[in-house]
């Protein structure tokens, strides 16, 4: 079965204090996003890669991507990140593949990381990349006092990539298109919701990190 990488670069630059959005910014001689491709690029379980970005951005990611030869399809981004995985995933050309959606915002993914999805993928329907939580996690209510203390033992944080069988995705988004009280904005979220399969965790890494303010950038340019 096909790997298929389905890279999500819709975001904006407001919280790393960018007029732009931050995937394009610069590191040395390349810019983020070209980082993030040029991961999947480079693993040999990857067989296709499709990009999804702002309506007003396809045709620099275009032009940013040309030279990596596994590049098939960048397509417009929706409004919300749900709006932009649904864009990416109906756009790919394969009746069954893995899929394994990633922050393009998340450059330091390793190829240790990509592979253990990969091999995961041959025996489960969704698998998605943890990491320990260090902290210990609070509930609260809307009026901000602890409700719950969860066992930190079984709490992990979420990283990307998210994978799943293509039917599998396809079909939950499908389901959360007629599903007005769907809050859910992300596709494990998503899975989970509609029960559509069971997700396995595999691990990630500290360093794995979606860049979101200024400091982050500062912390890649040190390991890029």
């Amino acid at each position: 079965m096909r790997n298929v990488a389905l890279i999500l670069a819709s975001g904006t630059g407001s919280r790393c204090g960018l007029d732009y959005p931050k995937q394009f910014a610069k590191i040395k001689d390349k810019c983020i996003l070209q980082y993030t491709v040029e991961k999947f690029q480079n693993n040999v379980y990857i067989d296709a890669i499709y990009l999804v970005t702002n309506p007003e951005y396809v045709e620099k990611v275009v032009e940013l991507t040309k030279d990596y030869s596994k590049v098939k399809k960048v397509v417009a981004g929706g409004k919300t990140r749900k709006g932009s995985s649904y864009n990416g995933i109906t756009s790919i050309d394969e009746t069954e593949a893995n899929i394994l959606i990633h922050d393009g915002v998340r450059p330091l993914v390793t190829d240790e990381i990509i592979t253990d999805c990969v091999n995961k993928m041959k025996t489960h329907d969704a698998v998605c990349v943890t990491i320990d939580s260090t902290d210990t996690i609070f509930e609260t209510d809307e009026n901000g006092i602890i409700k719950n203390i969860p066992n930190r033992k079984f709490i992990r944080r979420a990283q990307t990539p998210q994978c799943f069988k293509l039917s599998v995705i396809r079909k939950a988004h499908e389901l959360a298109k007629n599903d007005k009280d769907c809050l859910v904005t992300d596709d494990c979220g998503l899975v989970m919701r509609y029960g559509l399969a069971k997700i396995m965790t595999t691990q990630g890494s500290e360093s794995n990190i979606k860049i979101t303010y200024p400091d982050d950038i500062e912390f890649a340019k040190k390991l890029l």
